[in-house]
């Protein structure tokens, strides 16, 4: 399967179930979040429920009817100033990855991003070893901001984390 086989499409309750399972992946397996434990079924219907009143973007890449990854804008930070920027986030199951699901939801979270109040898109990315995610969001616009030298410990390892961001438009 590759990227032209999925549909990417709005998030939905009912996928919840199976992005909780994706990022519990991560959490338990990666350092690419620094969560340490996966987030509950509500906290999940949370951040559905607050991204939609936001009107911000969350959406699905679905491969023959299954979940096979998700990307959503969140705010930035809470102070009202940061307002007009937001931080994306993607996330594929380990079974769907290294087939352009990635660039294709990166891609359309762009552009539904772009049809919103925002001006900004940051990109925070755990400095894994691997350059996969930057290079990702190096190739739709996205340039280096920043580094945070060592601010998260996951797996007995101090972690930097790369900041990058995109103005839109």
């Amino acid at each position: 399967m590759t990227a032209m086989d999925a549909v990417i499409r709005p998030a939905v309750p009912a996928d919840l179930g199976a992005v909780a399972e994706i990022y519990a992946h991560y959490v338990r397996d990666t350092v690419i979040t620094f969560d340490e434990t996966p987030p509950a079924p509500a906290v999940w219907q949370q951040r559905f429920e607050d991204l939609a009143a936001r009107g911000l973007p969350f959406l699905i890449a679905e491969v023959s009817g299954e979940v096979a990854g998700y990307a959503y804008a969140a705010p930035w930070r809470p102070k009202p100033a940061y307002r007009y920027t937001a931080e994306n986030s993607i996330y594929l199951a380990p079974a769907h990855t290294g087939r352009g699901l990635g660039s294709a939801l990166l891609e359309a979270l762009l552009a539904a991003c772009a049809k919103t109040h925002l001006r900004q898109v940051v990109a925070v990315i755990a400095d894994s070893g691997t350059d996969a995610s930057a290079a990702l969001h190096r190739r739709y616009g996205f340039t280096d901001a920043g580094r945070l030298t060592a601010v998260g410990f996951k797996h007995d390892r101090w972690i930097d984390t790369v900041l990058m961001q995109r103005t839109l438009g």
